[in-house]
């Protein structure tokens, strides 16, 4: 049996970390509105409109992502969901309809590394809490130990233990912000985008890439864009034709 999308609107969440404005309270109830009553154009203009505010969450990516989803534009739908995950990576209904709207548009993904896939245990927040709590855990320690009058080897040990922790934390941070899940993942939003060798719509082509498909953004060149594909090769697509999941 088919599975099927969860494209039901998750209301009010985008409000609740600080003050906004009357008028974008009112522009979020009127996106729901369009959303519950199939105006899936007006909603996405609404959602789009408190995203360029700046006044959103993962809840607005999330609906969003349904409302470009009910317009059939799959790569939108895909860069919103991702956008949502990258608040919050728990974010159950965005993941599901992720995996589900990759699967119709065939959308193509980046591979994770060995390292990468090890470093994906954790979030780059929780990583940075660990880095932090461990360093100054090991800097009590070393001002404990040098004030005592014994030199304690489960101290040191400690110490070790602590420093290596902060180190592999920090290590683990560094390997996801530079990843495939990093600040450079990029989604294609437009269809049938084909990857060239070089910056000309003649240039031979190196990949076709679906709407929603993964690219890792290396450098920029005008309206050119160079990215690391889903076939582990390179190639330039135009700049247009995708966007950062980081905002």
């Amino acid at each position: 049996m088919k599975k099927r999308l969860c494209l039901s609107i998750i209301a009010g969440a985008c409000f609740l970390a600080g003050a906004v404005s009357a008028a974008d309270e009112s522009t979020f109830a009127k996106a729901n509105e369009d959303y519950a009553e199939a105006r899936f154009q007006e909603a996405a203009a609404g959602y789009e409109s408190l995203v360029q505010s700046g006044h959103c969450n993962a809840t607005v990516f999330y609906d969003l992502g349904n409302a470009y989803y009910r317009l059939g534009g799959f790569g939108k739908a895909i860069l919103n969901y991702e956008r949502a995950l990258a608040l919050d990576p728990r974010h159950p209904e965005a993941d599901a309809n992720l995996r589900l709207a990759r699967d119709e548009a065939r959308a193509l993904e980046l591979r994770k590394d060995w390292i990468e896939r090890y470093a994906s245990v954790a979030t780059v927040k929780q990583f940075t809490i660990t880095a932090t709590v461990a360093f100054w855990f090991a800097l009590f320690m070393i001002a404990h130990l040098f004030l005592s009058r014994r030199r304690s080897a489960g101290r040191i040990v400690l110490i070790a233990l602590s420093l290596l922790v902060s180190g592999v934390s920090v290590f683990a941070i560094v390997t996801l912000e530079d990843g495939t899940r990093g600040n450079a993942l990029a989604i294609v939003t437009a269809k049938e985008i084909e990857a060239r060798l070089a910056t000309a719509d003649n240039a031979k082509s190196v990949l076709l890439l679906p709407a929603g498909s993964e690219l890792k953004i290396l450098s920029e060149r005008g309206d050119w864009v160079y990215a690391a594909l889903p076939n582990d090769q390179r190639g330039w697509i135009p700049a247009s034709s995708a966007e950062r999941v980081r905002m």
